[in-house]
C-alpha cells in the first residue's frame, strides 16, 4: 500500500511538471493547438448554437458534450502522434457577466467547461494544456461596443476570477479588436498571477480593427501591466493575412519578433465581413493551409499554431506533420 501511494504520488507530480505553461512556451519550440470547434459541431454534428453564449452550453446535453469529446481528442491525438504539447481551450468567448444574464445558466457555467476539459486532458498520454478563453464584449470583428481600459478591465475581472477559481493552466483572450479592450483584459487577468495570451483580431494592414499597429499594441500592453501577457497571437485570420500584417516596416522590430508568437488560422483569405454572412464554408485544401502557415516561420519565430473556421483534423495534421 506504501509503494502504490509513492507512485501515486509520483504521478501526480509528473503531471504537476508538465502542467508548467509557462515553462512550455519557454522553452518549447512547436506547440499544437486546437482546431475549429465551432464551425464543425454545426456542419457535422447539426448542433444548434445558444445565441447568447455559442458552445459554452454545449456541456449540458449529450450530443454536445459528445461533439467536444470527439473533436478535442481528434486533435489531441494528433498532437501526441507528432509529440507535440497541446493547447485547447474552454469555449467560452461570448461568456460574460451581462451575457449571462440573459440566460438560464449562472457563473458555474466556467467552472463546468474547466471541469469538462479537465477530464480529457487526464485521459492524454501527451502534454495538454486547458486554457480559460475570454472574449471582448461587443464585436471582435468591427470593434464595435468595445470597452475602454479600466472599464475593461472591471468587466472581464468576472470571467478572470472564475477561470482562476477553476484553476485552468492559461488564459486566453481572443479575438480583441482594440488596444484598450485588450490591456483591460491583461490588467483585469494579471492580478491573478496565471500565464496568459492576447489575441488580436488583425488586419491586412497590419493594424488591429482600431488602427493601432501590433507593434505599438504589444508595447501598450508590456508597459501598462506588472505580469504582461506570456506571448500575443493572432486568430480567425488567414495566414497569409497574417504574413502581410506582420511584413509592413512598422511592425518589424524585436517586439513583435520575440512576443508576437502564435495563429490560430482560417482557411479562407476574404474578409470578417464577408465570412461573417457566408452560408457555405470556405475552405482550403490542408497541405496548402498548412504550407502558408509555415510560412509565418520566415519572418517570424512562431511556435504556437492551431487552426480556427474551416479547418478541421486533416489541416491540424499536415500542420503538425511540419511542425
Amino acid at each position: 500500500m506504501i509503494q502504490n501511494l509513492i507512485s501515486c504520488c509520483q504521478v501526480k507530480s509528473n503531471k504537476n511538471e508538465l502542467m508548467d505553461f509557462r515553462k512550455c512556451i519557454k522553452t518549447q519550440k512547436s506547440i499544437l493547438m486546437e482546431g475549429a470547434l465551432g464551425e464543425r459541431i454545426k456542419r457535422e454534428f447539426n448542433i444548434v448554437l445558444d445565441k447568447n453564449l455559442l458552445m459554452a452550453c454545449l456541456i449540458y446535453s449529450k450530443e454536445g458534450k459528445d461533439s467536444l469529446y470527439k473533436l478535442w481528442n481528434e486533435y489531441a491525438g494528433i498532437a501526441s502522434k507528432y509529440n507535440l504539447p497541446f493547447l485547447a481551450t474552454t469555449p467560452t468567448r461570448r461568456v460574460n457577466k451581462e451575457r449571462i444574464k440573459n440566460t438560464k445558466y449562472d457563473s458555474s457555467i466556467i467552472k463546468s467547461n474547466v471541469d469538462f476539459l479537465r477530464k480529457i486532458q487526464l485521459k492524454q498520454a501527451s502534454e495538454m494544456y486547458i486554457g480559460g478563453l475570454l472574449g471582448c464584449k461587443g464585436d471582435a470583428y468591427t470593434g464595435e461596443g468595445a470597452l475602454a481600459m479600466k472599464e475593461a478591465q472591471t468587466f472581464h475581472t468576472w470571467e478572470a476570477k472564475l477561470f482562476a477559481d477553476a484553476n485552468v493552466d492559461f488564459m486566453y483572450a481572443a479575438l480583441i479588436p482594440t488596444l484598450e479592450e485588450a490591456a483591460g483584459i491583461a490588467l483585469a487577468i494579471e492580478e491573478y498571477g496565471i500565464p496568459y495570451i492576447i489575441s488580436f483580431t488583425i488586419k491586412r494592414d497590419g493594424c488591429l480593427i482600431d488602427g493601432t499597429t501590433i507593434s505599438d499594441a504589444i508595447n501598450y500592453i508590456d508597459k501598462v501591466t506588472i505580469n504582461p501577457p506570456i506571448c500575443y497571437m493572432t486568430n480567425c485570420v488567414h495566414p497569409n493575412i497574417a504574413y502581410e500584417a506582420l511584413i509592413q516596416p512598422f511592425n518589424r522590430n524585436e517586439i513583435v519578433n520575440t512576443r508576437f508568437l502564435g495563429i490560430q488560422g482560417n482557411t479562407s483569405q476574404l474578409s470578417f465581413s464577408e465570412l461573417d454572412h457566408c452560408k457555405d464554408l470556405k475552405t482550403s485544401a490542408p497541405i496548402e493551409f498548412s504550407e502558408a502557415t509555415l510560412k509565418l516561420r520566415e519572418i517570424s519565430p512562431f511556435k504556437i499554431f492551431g487552426g480556427c473556421c474551416g479547418t478541421d483534423g486533416r489541416h491540424m495534421e499536415e500542420i503538425a506533420k511540419r511542425i
